[in-house]
């Protein structure tokens, strides 16, 4: 009879059969699968090189740039000055269009010259306010456009 090597079973094969058959002791040890590393040990082990740092650190400042000018309300130096202006004047056009109101409500012929205003187009409108002299500030000799277009405006809503 055949004597059993360490390792094989007793197991009766073919001939031919040049196969290798484990014991239940090796079978059970090569089934055993090895412990999986936690998110947290494989997040330790990653090391990053000098130049995967700086492209990182070079994509979240244009990422941060991008979504701020977009969509944080960002605006430059020069934007910013031009908003100003153009706020400050829309001011000071509105504060002198009072004026002006002011100046038609002197005028002993108001009411008739109201009726002609409404009568004009909307772009002749600035130019009868001119002509009357109602958008002319005290202190100077020619009226300002934005002005007198403000105060037809008004006017013009007047009941």
């Amino acid at each position: 009879m055949e004597q059993n090597q360490s390792g094989f079973s007793a197991e009766k094969r073919a001939d031919n059969d040049n196969r290798k058959s484990q014991t239940s002791e090796s079978a059970a040890h090569m089934a055993a699968k090895p412990k999986q590393e936690t998110f947290g040990q494989r997040w330790n082990a990653v090391q990053l090189s000098k130049t995967a740092i700086f492209w990182t650190c070079l994509a979240v400042i244009a990422g941060t740039m991008l979504v701020g000018f977009t969509w944080g309300g960002w605006v430059t130096g020069g934007t910013a000055q031009k908003t100003a202006t153009t706020l400050a004047n829309n001011a000071v056009v509105q504060r002198l269009s009072s004026i002006c109101i002011a100046q038609y409500q002197l005028d002993p012929a108001k009411d008739q010259k109201l009726a002609e205003l409404k009568a004009a187009s909307s772009y002749q409108r600035s130019d009868y306010v001119k002509e009357q002299g109602w958008s002319i500030m005290p202190g100077e000799e020619a009226s300002d456009t934005k002005v007198a277009a403000e105060c037809a405006k008004q006017l013009a809503a007047l009941n």
